[in-house]
């Protein structure tokens, strides 16, 4: 029997030693804990909605207090939107701030109570045109109280605890169903009410400038290819629906140009600021497009990235 040499045999004891530590080091090294898969991304889709509903916020802020403010706050209720949607657009802006991707039960209670305040809203107004002589007519619609504000307020706090909801729950879901389908269908139904509530009100100022015309072409557009997105994946449509999300969110920005020039037509222009602000077009409004642009966005990012998980599955 050939002897090993004692160079080999010491190579060979220190390579059995160094197994045998590796070994035990995976058997009893403490484990450091596991951290979430996509905590940062989540984060960041979070991040996203609350910039959404930040824009929603507000909205209704300056919209409804304005409109609160000419009507001379009669109904000492008048005052409860705007102390909420201030709440819900700071708990926006902190959630937006907020970059460790968990969810916060102070933010997620604004949230609901933003959504509560903008569903009562609703009723409120709704009242407030059924009551005027001739209920529900064209003129009461064009000159009562709007019920797109409450309407956006409403969405923002369901938008808000969609952030929060994406952040704490890793299989990111809503009610039991899968978060983007959620939030892509508010989103749509979002775009679909702002929708109306721009035509009506162009409609109201006869469409005298042809650029009254995008926000009851583009938007609608971009509403219908989200939800077909929802219902019929397809690489073709998704791109269709970005592109139209993006040119939406354009269109929000751009708004206020529009009707800031709006303000400027009118007798006195900027000079007369205080009185035309109040009756020329509103220079709050067009951002709502903006808002929910971004969210429908990220619902499509959150359907994008299950669809791929499915599949690795």
């Amino acid at each position: 029997m050939r002897r090993v040499p004692a160079v080999d045999a010491q190579r060979t004891a220190l390579a059995s030693l160094q197994a045998t530590a590796t070994s035990l080091n995976k058997k009893y090294a403490p484990r450091a804990p596991a951290r979430t898969p996509d905590r940062e991304w989540r984060s960041n889709i979070g991040r996203k909605l609350d910039l959404s509903s930040a824009l929603l916020s507000l909205s209704v802020l300056v919209d409804s207090g304005l409109d609160h403010y000419r009507g001379s706050f009669q109904n000492r209720w008048m005052y409860l939107p705007l102390g909420v949607s201030a709440a819900a657009l700071a708990a926006s802006l902190l959630g937006i701030l907020d970059a460790r991707g968990k969810s916060r039960v102070a933010r997620d209670g604004l949230y609901g109570l933003a959504a509560l305040t903008g569903a009562a809203g609703l009723g409120f107004h709704g009242y407030n045109i059924m009551k005027r002589p001739g209920g529900l007519s064209w003129l009461n619609l064009f000159y009562a109280a709007p019920v797109g504000a409450p309407a956006a307020l409403l969405l923002a706090g369901i938008l808000g605890r969609g952030a929060e909801r994406v952040r704490g729950d890793e299989a990111s879901t809503i009610l039991g169903y899968p978060a983007g389908e959620v939030l892509g269908i508010v989103a749509s139904a979002g775009l679909a009410g702002t929708v109306a509530e721009a035509g009506l009100l162009h409609f109201r100022g006869a469409f005298q400038n042809p650029g009254m015309f995008l926000p009851v072409a583009v938007p609608p557009a971009a509403a219908g290819l989200l939800t077909t997105t929802l219902f019929r994946p397809g690489n073709i449509l998704r791109r269709a629906a970005k592109l139209g999300l993006r040119l939406t969110a354009l269109l929000g920005f751009a708004g206020v140009g529009f009707h800031a020039y709006g303000v400027s037509r009118n007798m006195g222009g900027w000079r007369n600021w205080s009185q035309n602000i109040l009756n020329g077009p509103p220079l709050p409004a067009p951002p709502s497009f903006a808002g929910l642009a971004l969210a429908g966005l990220a619902a499509l990012a959150l359907v994008e990235r299950n669809g791929k998980a499915s599949s690795h599955d």
